[in-house]
């Protein structure tokens, strides 16, 4: 099972269409799994009619998840965008300022850094360091 964490907590996953690879994405119903090693190029004719992208993180201190994340938006999409596996709670707010809506972590995860720990870092607007180098 998962736990999916927003701003507002734990929640756990409404229903979705299926996951489809990249791999079969011409077959897809609206809901993408990336590898943080795959190129989000191919995404681009279909990224109108993509509602969700799932970026997987294998390791919580391999970064290109966030990458990825980030070329995503900049090529225009406007769907839910996941982060899946490895992600910290002290990784939230980088999640949520590269374009992350979401982040879907194990119920193991989610016991040793409970909603509190996620819920410290939800206000991540406000606590970025440009805003900080900015008013001061």
């Amino acid at each position: 099972m998962s736990v999916i964490v927003t701003d507002t907590g734990f929640h756990t996953e409404n229903p979705i269409p299926a996951f489809t690879s990249l791999a079969q994405l011409p077959f897809h119903e609206g809901a993408i799994d990336l590898a943080n090693t795959d190129d989000p190029t191919a995404l681009a004719p279909y990224l109108d009619d993509l509602r969700l992208l799932r970026i997987d993180f294998p390791s919580f201190a391999d970064g290109r998840g966030f990458t990825l994340a980030r070329r995503l938006r900049m090529m225009g999409f406007k769907g839910r965008l996941r982060a899946r596996g490895h992600v910290l709670a002290d990784q939230y707010a980088m999640a949520r300022r590269v374009g992350f809506d979401e982040v879907e972590i194990s119920d193991d995860l989610a016991a040793r850094q409970p909603e509190a720990d996620w819920l410290a870092r939800a206000d991540w607007q406000a606590h970025d360091h440009q805003s900080r180098l900015r008013a001061g």
